[in-house]
């Protein structure tokens, strides 16, 4: 049960102020209200980091503009009037709607959703599961999960920084990592290995404050990561720099992988890639033969049509090196067992009937083999009935209007082709404005959690509730746990939250109220594991040529595809659309589209930035800090240009998840002129196995805004 926060105390806690959050904190209370964190120096991951959002969630914790309690539309999506009603009212209404579509047309007609790793996402896939819909929409096709379900193919989790154990060299590829803290570690483990004398080798094409201490830094063309880490492997091999041992021994299919390699020639590699061939070669060398090294790379890598080879090509280099398992490499950590707890989510409850009828399950087989799916196949289910007709989306923690590609179209299905829609948050939003119904969600501050359990960093820790929830918010496993019973699910859910987490806690012989009391679990690490299991493949060892990828029509190798608009489209195209687009790039203050509410946070960053080139700039008459448009084919937006020599002058790169909670959030102009996946597509050519989009590598046009 929840323990009461005397006045005065300070509660040590979990922060989640992103979507990935992680961070170890102490939050301090005065009469019943946080008043300030202050860092837990004792978390073995984040080691006493914090940053600016944490301080910035007392802004939102205490907002005026929160969502507090159920509410229904009377009247037209988007337009007429809120309602306020009863949780009853509410979980009523929407376990009826999902019912009637269900009996009218199928449980795969509702699809649920959630955003970015939440701790909650199991329980949405145990409602879906038990109603019989395989369709839950997320972020995963291009943010992560990728490398998840690629790895699985290897026969292997993902292969993360061993930061404890202080490489001698680190490669950041695609990501700020300072800013960004990507594979479930944090920017101040990279911090830590570097003022301890590691090498560091960047590859990103904007050049960070990382970039500038780095030993070398290769500014490659934006989606063309796959190209330059198959040449870097050319290098590897030629050079004979490889760990011999391991491929003789842990490995199949090499000879038709050096095959591969003989078409990515420094010659061609420069010129997809535009890093010079020296640059090329030094880097392998140098990781190569530094021992041990690591590579850490950023969701960037995956956002674009070569996002499983360049996953797939970024294992490969680590395992051809000799660093995969290794101390100070990338290690197969792990959580104590039994905590994944995968049977959680029930898929054993889905009927093989109902599994077969995931959307785009038949086209992109390595995004079906973890049940995830890209946006576009729910949205040609709701336009076109392709291949059937989806007429609900129930959706936890995301904000869809900004987070989803081309905005435009998703703004017209979810106010105009929906038949009901269904949203859950902390705030509103430009999404929730287009809902039919809305639920309040508690912060992370007001609800204790296992934090941490989808993760495989190795560590798990207890989140302590540190306040009540404002009004009448409840967290996001309530709600679902409420609505599982109201669906008529009771046997597979329960009347108090707190038996859920003694039910996921119950493999490691722990209940809640005993864990709340411990710093962490963590699975102490084992290296070198291939030795004595070998991998979870169908050969037993890491397969370079993956003949199930072949099966389901894909490549066996690693690749290289031209994005689809590049600089290599014809010259009608191009003299429209003269510039590479990179959309996304992460901000300090802000994770995707949310805390823009905050004055602390917006303060330092008011408004949406695109970073130019100076002789880009000069060239079309814009200044620092003008207003710009930018326009793809999909459309046009509007930001302000950032002048910087750290990027290529053929290249920009616009910030993601801008709106503006100050203007009417009905007015979808307003909301979508800054909103860059107005410029970004779901469709055409995406990477064939997990669907994922091309918001990196993109063409536009800027020009001064007067």
């Amino acid at each position: 049960m929840s323990k009461k926060i005397e006045s005065g105390s300070t509660v040590r806690t979990i922060c989640r102020s992103c979507g990935h959050g992680g961070c170890g904190v102490y939050a301090v209370v005065e009469e019943g209200k946080v008043t300030k964190f202050l860092p837990d120096k004792e978390h073995p991951v984040s080691k006493g980091y914090t940053c600016k959002k944490a301080h910035g969630f007392l802004d939102l914790q205490y907002h005026p503009e929160r969502l507090l309690y159920p509410q229904k539309r009377i009247g037209a999506r988007g337009e007429g009037r809120w309602e306020r009603i009863s949780w009853d009212e509410a979980l009523t209404l929407l376990a009826d709607r999902m019912n009637q579509f269900k009996a009218e047309s199928g449980a795969e007609s509702v699809v649920l959703g959630h955003g970015t790793g939440r701790d909650f996402h199991h329980f949405v896939y145990r409602v879906a599961n038990l109603f019989g819909t395989p369709n839950v929409l997320t972020p995963g096709h291009m943010c992560y999960l990728p490398r998840i379900a690629i790895s699985k193919l290897m026969g292997m989790e993902i292969p993360m920084v061993d930061y404890d154990n202080r490489p001698q060299c680190v490669i950041s590829w695609g990501a700020n990592h300072l800013i960004s803290n990507p594979d479930e570690n944090k920017g101040i483990n990279l911090a830590h290995t570097l003022t301890d004398g590691a090498r560091h080798i960047i590859i990103d094409p904007r050049r960070t404050k990382l970039a500038d201490r780095a030993e070398l830094w290769l500014q490659l063309r934006p989606a063309t990561d796959a190209a330059l880490a198959m040449g870097m492997m050319k290098v590897i091999v030629d050079e004979e720099l490889y760990d011999k041992e391991f491929v003789e021994k842990y490995t199949t299919g090499f000879d038709r992988f050096v095959e591969r390699l003989q078409q990515f020639p420094l010659s061609r590699v420069e010129q997809i890639t535009w890093v010079p061939r020296e640059k090329i070669v030094a880097a392998a060398r140098i990781y190569a033969t530094t021992k041990p090294a690591a590579l850490q790379w950023g969701v960037g890598v995956e956002q674009n049509v070569n996002c499983v080879d360049a996953d797939r090509a970024l294992i490969y280099l680590v395992a051809l090196t000799g660093n995969l398992d290794v101390p100070g490499g990338n290690v197969i950590f792990g959580l104590p067992p039994g905590l994944t707890r995968a049977e959680f989510s029930l898929f054993d409850k889905l009927p093989p009937g109902q599994q077969a009828k995931l959307l785009g399950g038949d086209k992109y087989r390595l995004g079906a083999s973890i049940n995830r799916i890209t946006p576009h196949v729910v949205w040609d289910a709701i336009e076109h009935a392709q291949p059937y007709q989806v007429r609900a989306l129930v959706v936890f923690a995301s904000n869809q209007l900004n987070a989803r590609e081309n905005s435009r179209r998703v703004y017209d299905i979810l106010k105009n082709k929906l038949e009901f829609f269904a949203a859950c948050d902390v705030f509103p939003t430009p999404t929730t404005e287009l809902a039919d119904l809305v639920l309040p969600a508690a912060t992370w501050l007001e609800h204790d959690n296992i934090a941490d359990y989808w993760k495989v960093h190795g560590y798990v820790f207890p989140r302590n509730k540190v306040v009540e929830p404002e009004g009448e918010a409840r967290c996001d496993h309530v709600i679902l746990n409420e609505l599982g019973r109201k669906l008529g699910f009771d046997e597979y859910f329960w009347n108090d939250y707190y038996a859920s987490l003694d039910h996921i806690l119950e493999p490691v012989g722990l209940d809640w109220e005993q864990f709340r009391e411990l710093p962490y679990l963590q699975t102490e690490p084992e290296f070198r594991k291939y030795e004595r299991g070998g991998f979870k493949s169908k050969s037993g060892k890491l397969d370079f040529y993956l003949e199930q990828y072949g099966e389901w029509g894909y490549d066996p190798l690693p690749g290289y595809i031209e994005p689809p608009e590049s600089p290599a489209r014809e010259p009608e195209f191009i003299e429209k659309y003269p510039l590479v687009l990179i959309t996304g790039a992460r901000i300090f203050n802000y994770f995707g589209s949310e805390h823009r509410q905050s004055d602390y946070l917006r303060k330092s960053h008011p408004d949406p930035l695109v970073e130019i080139h100076p002789e880009t700039a000069r060239a079309r008459g814009i200044a620092a800090g003008d207003w710009v448009a930018i326009e793809s084919p999909r459309g046009k937006v509007r930001f302000r240009a950032k002048l910087t020599e750290g990027i290529d002058p053929r290249v920009v790169s616009a910030e993601f998840g801008w709106w503006f909670p100050e203007q009417d959030r009905t007015d979808s102009e307003a909301q979508l002129s800054a909103n860059i996946n107005v410029l970004t597509d779901d469709a055409g050519l995406l990477d064939p196995g997990m669907g994922a989009t091309n918001l990196k590598g993109l063409m536009c046009n800027v020009t001064p805004v007067t």
